[in-house]
């Protein structure tokens, strides 16, 4: 027996989880109703959820864009207002220069001193580029001065509005309007000018500074960079008369009616949200700040046409990134749902062919490799039960001879013999030769009345529970082979607990269909033996049922107990599979095949306790290859009283008892495996054909062509046999013989 193997529980109950190949994963069976339906909602998913995002992305993003333009604008708008506010400062700085510098002159004075004022006009204003000119006027608006020409040229501005709004004292009006300047060369300029007074303080005429406006207008280009498509930046009198621009503007445009509202309330600085005009296209975000205490104000507009041309391209390309993957995956989802059941008619189908060649596959190698180790195996256990055959017949002799002296040897010969018959039962079980004898039994009967050995095989740590359901249906196993399968895990689940536990026979009945994916197809009914010991590791568990494998200290086991509980379930037609968890415990299942048989009821061990021999020995031929075995079976057989014809192989035997002269005989007593062209179960077939028939009996050590003995109705003896069973045989065989010799007579 092995020692007990436990570790996690194998993942599909089929041959694979005790052999060295890797085995299939197995596969579960998809939900097909819950595909559909997940698969119908993201496809609905898919097409809702996109739309959301991406029309919350959009709104989203439209704010942030007007959040972003409105930042530019006022960013903007706040250093265009610092920057007018610096010029028109200094302009405020050369105005007083310049009148200090003709301070208590008279016209006549300005123009007697025209050259060395013009010089000093230059000096005053010739480094700033914004200055276009400065001059000088008398109190009736005629030019006395100036810093481009000298002499001055005759010119008067007396009907000038900024000259009429000073003269007048009008605030307004120190900034005038755009004009071309009359002796350039068409520059367009803005003139801001103060008051000269008389000492006796009269108004004396205008000190004006002409700024130009391509200044302001190259300034705002340069500050717009490549903004200049979506922003411009205005200066304009607190009128709205239009100064300067960026983008340049007609003189004539008119602010946005908002705008001039804020301009006439004065209102010093504020964002504005013009909406869809003839002016204004689209709308604009428009932010406004008034240049310190001056009549001039500073704009700076975001269009609206270009928000929303920027927002558009970010949608577009938004939209692009999402629909088009979402445009795939809805079709991707259209066609698995016109998929889905076809793949759900093709599954079934699928998974039983996958299953059965899975089956076959591991069924195949496991097939190779028992089929190596069974003929090795079987040729030496042949070979060994000859052996135990000629010390069991030749201790028999020895005892029938009265041999008192040495009855202790005698006995401990007998129970080597015992321990040697046992392991060559268990190497032919696992080498598949091992005959067996099936017959349909109730299994919760059988377990119940078996429950004084398995207590043994357990020990007094061990705790039994049984657990059948009912009813279970009847099977056929070798009641002999199932006894030893339930032993060899017994001791195996005792050694796993050594300081005790639990050990749990329960049964059920299974209905296994194709479609389950199982090895087996068919009814049986379950034999689960379970423990509560150590468990085994993986390595462990995947070598359970090998041959000859064990984790056993040297000679504690053989290496051949959980084999040989596989190879009785695969030749009962059935299956054996291991689960385990360390630290939990193991857990084997025996599916073994029902039997639609009525079962029998317990025999009374008839043959142990027949009579004894009557009144004569029977005349029997013995066929038997080996000249020890059938020496001393024949011995064995004398000193019975029987009258015996030894022949060594099934050729002759065949020919003794075909021929018409050759004397009765009553039963033969043959070998299966001999040498020659014939063999036992020949002989057998031969002497059933006879009328009457002539009882046989085959004794042997393998399995190979038992189907063919059963057709023929031998008995069959496995080797090394006890003397007590042949001879239990022999007296039954002498009865029918006796029972059909009578009315033979009274039919003659």
């Amino acid at each position: 027996m092995t020692r007990h193997r436990r570790d996690a529980p194998a993942a599909n109950p089929t041959p694979s989880s005790w052999q060295e190949e890797p085995s299939y994963p197995s596969v579960p069976e998809p939900d097909f109703a819950g595909r559909r339906t997940t698969l119908i909602v993201m496809l609905g998913a898919a097409i809702v959820l996109p739309c959301i995002y991406a029309a919350a992305v959009a709104y989203s993003d439209f704010r942030t864009g007007v959040a972003r333009a409105t930042d530019a604008t006022v960013r903007t708008v706040r250093i265009a207002e610092e920057h007018a506010l610096k010029v028109f400062d200094l302009n405020e700085t050369l105005d007083a220069r310049v009148d200090d510098l003709v301070h208590g002159l008279d016209d006549s004075q300005v123009r007697a001193r025209e050259a060395y004022i013009h010089d000093s006009l230059i000096k005053i204003g010739g480094g700033y580029p914004q200055v276009g000119s400065i001059s000088i006027f008398g109190p009736d608006g005629l030019l006395l001065a100036n810093s481009r020409y000298y002499p001055a040229p005759l010119a008067s501005i007396a009907g000038r509005d900024d000259f009429v709004g000073i003269r007048g004292g009008q605030i307004l009006e120190h900034v005038s309007k755009v004009m071309v300047w009359h002796a350039g060369s068409g520059e367009a300029v803005f003139n801001t000018g103060i008051a000269r007074r008389q000492p006796d303080g009269k108004f004396g005429g205008l000190v004006s500074v002409a700024l130009r406006r391509s200044y302001f207008e190259s300034f705002y280009r340069e500050l717009l960079g490549s903004e200049s498509r979506a922003l411009t930046i205005s200066l304009m009198r607190s009128d709205g008369a239009l100064l300067a621009s960026y983008p340049p503007k007609s003189s004539e445009a008119a602010p946005p009616p908002a705008f001039a509202s804020a301009l006439q309330r004065g209102t010093k600085a504020g964002v504005i949200r013009v909406g869809h005009s003839p002016e204004t296209g689209n709308g604009e975000i428009l932010a406004f700040r008034r240049v310190g205490a001056y009549p001039v104000y500073v704009s700076c507009a975001y269009s609206g046409a270009a928000i929303w041309a920027d927002w558009s391209h970010r949608v577009a390309v938004l939209a692009v990134s999402i629909f088009v993957p979402s445009i795939v995956l809805w079709f991707v989802l259209g066609l698995s749902l016109r998929r889905l059941s076809a793949e759900e008619e093709a599954w079934t189908r699928w998974q039983a062919e996958a299953s059965m060649r899975r089956s076959i596959e591991t069924a195949y190698r496991q097939s190779r490799k028992m089929e190596a180790l069974g003929n090795l195996v079987g040729t030496v256990a042949h070979d060994f039960n000859n052996l135990l055959m000629i010390v069991a017949t030749n201790v028999q002799i020895a005892r029938r001879r009265g041999s008192a002296q040495i009855e202790s040897e005698l006995g401990a010969i007998e129970r080597a013999l015992k321990s040697g018959q046992s392991l060559t039962r268990q190497l032919l079980g696992v080498a598949r030769k091992q005959p067996l004898r099936s017959e349909t039994i109730d299994l919760a009967r059988w377990i119940a009345a078996s429950r004084e050995f398995l207590h043994a095989s357990l020990g007094a740590k061990v705790s039994l529970v049984i657990d059948i359901a009912n009813p279970i249906w009847p099977i056929e196993v070798d009641i002999a082979e199932l006894e030893l399968a339930l032993i060899n895990i017994a001791v195996n689940a005792r050694d796993a607990m050594p300081n005790g536990g639990q050990f749990t026979i329960r049964a059920h009945n299974i209905r296994l269909e194709r479609e389950s994916g199982f090895a087996l197809t068919g009814e049986f009914v379950v034999v689960t033996l379970e423990d509560t010991g150590t468990g085994m590791s993986p390595e462990v568990l995947s070598h359970a049922f090998e041959p000859l494998y064990t984790t056993k200290p040297q000679g504690m086991g053989t290496g051949l107990g959980l084999p040989q509980v596989f190879a009785f379930c695969e030749r009962s037609g059935g299956l054996a599979t291991i689960d385990s968890t360390l630290g939990v415990g193991t857990s084997v299942r025996l599916y073994l095949p029902r039997s639609t048989a009525t079962p029998a009821e317990p025999p009374l061990d008839s043959l142990r306790s027949a009579s004894a021999v009557a009144s004569r020995g029977l005349r029997i031929l013995l066929v038997e290859d080996n000249d020890e075995v059938a020496a001393g079976t024949e011995a064995l057989l004398r000193m019975m009283g029987h009258d015996v014809t030894c022949l060594f192989n099934a050729d002759a035997a065949l020919q003794l008892i075909g021929h018409p002269t050759t004397p009765a005989f009553d039963v033969v007593i043959s070998d299966i495996h001999m040498p020659g062209t014939r063999n036992g179960i020949d002989l057998a077939e031969l002497a059933q054909s006879l009328v009457p028939p002539l009882p046989v009996i085959l004794v042997t050590g393998y399995a190979q062509e038992l189907e063919r003995a059963r057709n023929v109705r031998v008995r069959v003896l496995s080797k090394p046999f006890d003397i007590a069973l042949l001879d239990a045989m022999l007296q039954t065989i002498r009865r029918e013989r006796e029972e059909h010799a009578p009315a033979a007579g009274k039919a003659n």
